[in-house]
């Protein structure tokens, strides 16, 4: 079974799927730990961020899977876990540098399809369910109003300390719409048969209850 959620940043997304995977005992496929993992194979053997060509060829001799061992998600990389080494600064801004090449993006496409094909899974993304999981079996395109999402935002800011401006973050909010909208590559639509839902006014378990409740 695979539950394919799309939607803009800010949506809740990923919150969302973690909590139906936990709440099904699905696989929750964060895709981009799984470009952070393929950033870190590139630091190791010694690829450099542009260097293009280096990183097409190279791609293709990372396997990159995601398993639960103990209740926790765990990314293997060649099969070693290297789950605790994918959120230093590094490896983040060689996955925002290296994520753009189309050969890595097809690299990493192939895996979560295959790992769709042999586990239950939800994955959440901007082209999960038009480009990456076409055929599963629930498609959800999860929407929130600019403002609701930038109030979000600014209150997990708020949270830790910081004092943002709410009006730059839905600034930025509808820039990043607008730029993963018309991508050349997989740009952010929802798929045709996907259902729409507008979290805007949902608490965090009614959205859940709403996209389990679609499963055949």
């Amino acid at each position: 079974m695979n539950i394919a959620i799309d939607g803009p940043a800010g949506a809740g997304k990923s919150t969302i799927a973690k909590k139906i995977a936990k709440k099904l005992g699905y696989i929750y496929v964060d895709t981009g730990a799984m470009y952070r993992a393929m950033a870190l194979y590139f630091i190791r053997i010694g690829v450099s961020a542009d260097d293009s060509v280096s990183i097409s060829n190279k791609c293709n001799d990372a396997d990159i899977t995601i398993e639960y061992r103990n209740g926790e998600q765990v990314v293997l990389l060649n099969g070693e876990d290297v789950t605790g080494m994918l959120r230093t600064e590094e490896v983040g801004n060689m996955a925002s540098a290296t994520s753009v090449n189309g050969d890595v993006r097809k690299k990493l496409v192939e895996l979560q399809q295959k790992l769709a094909a042999t586990s239950d899974v939800v994955m959440d993304g901007r082209d999960i369910g038009t480009v990456v999981l076409p055929n599963a079996e629930v498609k959800v395109y999860l929407t929130a109003s600019s403002a609701v999402r930038a109030k979000r935002r600014y209150d997990e800011l708020v949270a830790k300390g910081e004092t943002p401006d709410i009006n730059k973050i839905e600034a930025d909010i509808i820039e990043r719409d607008e730029r993963d909208m018309n991508r050349e590559i997989s740009p952010l639509r929802q798929a045709d048969d996907a259902t729409l839902i507008d979290s805007s006014y949902m608490s965090i378990d009614e959205v859940v209850d709403a996209v389990t409740g679609l499963l055949p």
